[in-house]
């Protein structure tokens, strides 16, 4: 009983010492102030691998610091992106479905915004070479646009995020290697949009992967979602878990 009394102690110092690291830090897109967090891991990795986090449409938040956190145990420097602005950050749903809107009609400046938090994690100190995209619901479109902008990252992943685009702009080969992490319920994304993200994937000639997880609904990873399914967001603790694991693997294989 005592020596798991001190692992868990361990583990606990470990987690605590990885979030004091969490810092915010400044920058800009031309007059506008944006403010992100950096994480430096306690013991990085001999690649000095990085991980830019793209958060949700309430712009960033608990859930994305804390998986910035978590990567950081892993070895990984870590930066969560702002992308609407240090003033500009939605307070509600009600105002986070607009201002996510704008960006997701607007791709080029989501895109900006998202090539100058890639520049911060570089700053921060992760490898130019060796980095991935990762996103939650807006974030996940986020991490898509990435790939469609061929930005120098070796992989992106999205979770729970829309993958539809306008069918007026063109194909281009994709790069990156992508992973979809998707709730096979999820009301928000319908299968039609589905169907033509895979087939852009084949044309585009992209190397990648779309992985279902049964019973889940869009924001499965997002503990304060609620669970009940019929709201179209819900937490799902097993898909969560598998997603997690399986960003984890994808980001071995790619760094």
């Amino acid at each position: 009983m005592k020596s798991k009394i001190i692992i868990l102690a361990i583990i606990m110092q470990v987690s605590i010492n990885a979030s004091a690291q969490l810092k915010a830090i400044d920058y800009k897109d031309g007059e506008q102030v944006l403010s992100g967090f950096g994480i430096k891991p306690t013991a990085a990795l001999k690649e000095k691998p990085g991980v830019l986090i793209l958060p949700a449409w309430l712009g960033v938040d608990s859930h994305s610091k804390e998986s910035a956190s978590k990567l950081a145990e892993l070895g990984y420097y870590s930066f969560v992106a702002d992308i609407y602005g240090k003033d500009s950050r939605p307070k509600n749903p009600s105002e986070a479905g607009p201002k996510a809107g704008y960006y997701k009609k607007n791709y080029a400046e989501y895109q900006n915004r998202i090539q100058l938090a890639l520049n911060e994690l570089v700053k921060l100190g992760a490898n130019p070479d060796k980095i991935v995209v990762m996103g939650y619901c807006f974030g996940g479109t986020g991490a898509i646009e990435a790939a469609r902008a061929n930005m120098k990252v070796q992989g992106v992943v999205s979770f729970h995020g829309g993958l539809g685009k306008d069918v007026t702009r063109p194909i281009d080969k994709i790069t990156p290697k992508v992973l979809v992490l998707h709730g096979a319920d999820d009301p928000y994304v319908p299968k039609e949009e589905v169907d033509n993200f895979q087939e852009e994937m084949r044309a585009s000639g992209a190397d990648w992967q779309m992985i279902f997880y049964a019973n889940s609904v869009h924001a499965f990873t997002h503990k304060d979602a609620g669970n009940d399914n019929s709201k179209g967001a819900a937490y799902n603790q097993l898909a969560d878990m598998r997603s997690w694991q399986a960003l984890q693997n994808f980001l071995k294989e790619v760094l």
